[in-house]
Parts: C-alpha cells; structure tokens; sequence
C-alpha cells in the first residue's frame, strides 16, 4: 500500500511550522487514540499513522531529506510501512502531552513506567575574543571556566563511601509518579517525573558530607580550544561534555564558544573577503605610484598605474580570510580614493587654478595621452 504524503496525514501545508505540526499531531492522536477507539483497527492504523509523520516532520533534517526526496528520504526514521509501534509512540512522543501515557493504560503507560531519568548537566556559554590575525590563522586558547564537577570524594555519585541505596518511597523505584484524571474523553492518565528521587528511582542512604549528596561541587577548570580558521563574529562552537557534570553521574553538558571578533583598524570584512580604502592624491593617481596596503599577514607594495580612476578596485588575490569549511580563500579588495584638500595656502590654489586652465584639462578632450604629457610636464 503506498504511503500518504506526511502534511496530508497531518492535514498541515508544507509551509506549516513546528508549532501548528506539533498541534495537528496532538489532535490526530487523540481522536485516534486506540483506548477511545477500542477495537477499530483503522483508527490505530491512522494512529500509528500520524506518529510516523510527526517523527519526520517535527525533526528539521528529516523533514528536510522527506521534502527532498520524499518517503526514500525519510525510510530511515522508523522504517517504511508505519514501522513505529505503540510502545515507540508513547516512549517517543510522551513530550507532547505533557507525560500522557494513555486512557486507560493502554500499552505506552506501561512502557513509560520504569523508563528512570537519566540526569544531564547544564550548558556553559562563554566568549572568546579573536583578533583578524587569529581568525585567518586559526588559534589554541586557553580558559578558566568555573563549572560544576564531579565530587572527587564520592566519584560523583553523591552517596558517602559504604552508603546504600534504596528504592524511592514514593514512586516505587519507578522514576515516574502516575495520576488518573476524568476529562471529557474519560479517563486520561498522566505520568510525570517524581518530585522526591527526581527520576532517579532511588534515594541514597548516607549523603555525602562534600556534596551534600548531589554529586557535584564547584571548581574551576583550564580548557584548551582549538579554534579553527575562518571562523566569523557571533558563529557558536560546541565542545560536547565541556560544560556543567550532572548531578549524581550521567551526561555532562556542552561548553557553547561564541565568537566575538575584534574590529581591525584598517581592514574591514566582508564574509570572506577583506575590504580597504587607498586615499591618495591627485598627482599618484596621475603619474602612477606605489602604494603599501596592510594585509592579515602584513604590508604589501602595490602600483597604481597612471591614469587610474577614483573608485577603481585593486584585486589582491587569496589575501582574505580562509573559508571555516576550507573551500578556498577570499581576496583583498583596495578601492582607490583620490584625497581633495579641503584648505589650500594661496600659492597652492594659484598651482590648481593653473592646472585647470591647461588647454585639455577636462575629461571630454579626446587627446587623453596629450593631456596626460601636459600634466606629467606641470608636476615635475
């Protein structure tokens, strides 16, 4: 049987963001419920249905491949022919109603009972300063973070040595506490994590007398980043288990690096690209000169050739700032500005009047090369 289009299942356009697909699957899910609709196969079947097309839509890089290459793309997410069951649906999905686990118990309760809590550390944001030099270059820095870590003297687990644990009290070891609450669809049972263990499922005996039985304490810690190349202003950097220890073991969080990127006093960027404005007079742009430009890795002599045009772009090519993925390297572009004194001595403004009035000064003359001796023999 071929499969419906996923946006036609939830009945959603393929412009739909992740709130009104969210809400569409909440809907379809509970008039399709197989505990309001016992014994109709269809309606388990749009049930399971509905998950399916919400696990591809709600996530952004399988809705991207299902959008691309339609079901080929997204085959691997539960397997083709609604391959979700009812306990992948509760233990996957159970996020969208808040810990509903079913009407009346119906399978996905069971499923989610036992499930413990699996305790993660927090995140840490921090701000690294680079300069233009380090951006093109890449950089190795080094910094002090106060975070939470493991108590050294019970190994994180919160319990001091020789300590047991026992089953919570009140959840029964299970993590989870349920309640069974009427609705105008009947009973609706709710499951959510245990104040008391916090889903641990188990209470320690004898806290440790460091920690106080949470498992971390505070310190500080040196890390070493190693920052690539090209990197840009506001671009975030993830060190996966860099950030806070979760509290009695578990997954510890992410450090974030955020990047924030020191304005050059000459140069300006533009992606990766370097841009620079070369002002000078009207006598170099005339009969030619040699400029220095700065670049990340120093000054570098240019020509100005006679002639050339206020506004001209001078391509310096490769001595930009390398691409973060390594797709080559931008360029360096020098605009010529030609500097007009805004204050003349009355010698100096007699010399420009006298320029001014040389037979062919103004840019309509057709003779440019005679022009170009006349000022040539005025300068020197």
């Amino acid at each position: 049987m071929q499969k419906r289009d996923y946006y036609e299942v939830l009945g959603v356009s393929k412009n739909a963001d992740a709130t009104e697909i969210k809400k569409a699957y909440r809907k379809l899910a509970l008039q399709n419920h197989p505990d309001k609709n016992p014994g109709d196969k269809e309606a388990e079947e749009r049930f399971k249905e509905a998950a399916e097309a919400y696990d591809v839509l709600s996530n952004e890089e399988k809705r991207r491949r299902y959008d691309q290459f339609g079901h080929a793309g997204a085959g691997s997410a539960h397997g083709a022919g609604g391959g979700m069951s009812m306990e992948d649906i509760f233990s996957h999905f159970g996020d969208i109603f808040g810990g509903f686990s079913g009407f009346s118990g119906f399978g996905g309760s069971g499923g989610r009972r036992g499930a413990h809590h699996v305790n993660r550390g927090t995140n840490l944001r921090v701000k690294v300063k680079l300069n233009l030099k380090e951006v093109a270059t890449g950089v190795e820095k080094r910094i002090k973070v106060k975070k939470q870590v493991a108590c050294g003297h019970c190994n994180g687990t919160g319990a001091k040595e020789g300590s047991s644990y026992s089953n919570c009290s009140t959840c029964g070891g299970t993590g989870q506490v349920t309640r069974v609450q009427n609705t105008i669809l009947g009973p609706m049972q709710t499951t959510s994590t245990c104040p008391t263990c916090h889903g641990e499922g188990k209470t320690i005996n004898t806290k440790c007398t460091y920690c106080g039985g949470e498992g971390v304490v505070s310190a500080e810690e040196v890390i070493v980043l190693n920052i690539p190349a090209g990197v840009a202003d506001g671009m975030q950097l993830s060190l996966s288990g860099k950030g806070n220890a979760a509290r009695r073991g578990g997954v510890n969080g992410d450090l974030i690096v955020m990047i924030e990127e020191e304005e050059h006093p000459e140069l300006i960027r533009d992606g990766n690209d370097l841009l620079y404005n070369v002002f000078v007079g009207y006598p170099e742009v005339v009969l030619g000169e040699t400029v220095e430009i700065p670049t990340v890795e120093g000054k570098v002599k240019v020509k100005i050739e006679p002639g050339t045009q206020p506004g001209k772009i001078l391509r310096l090519r490769g001595k930009g700032l390398p691409d973060v993925n390594g797709y080559g390297r931008g360029d360096l572009l020098a605009k010529i500005n030609v500097w007009v004194p805004r204050n003349l001595a009355k010698e100096d403004k007699k010399l420009v009047e006298k320029m001014r009035d040389i037979e062919g000064f103004h840019p309509s003359t057709s003779d440019k090369k005679n022009l170009f001796t006349k000022m040539k023999d005025f300068f020197e």
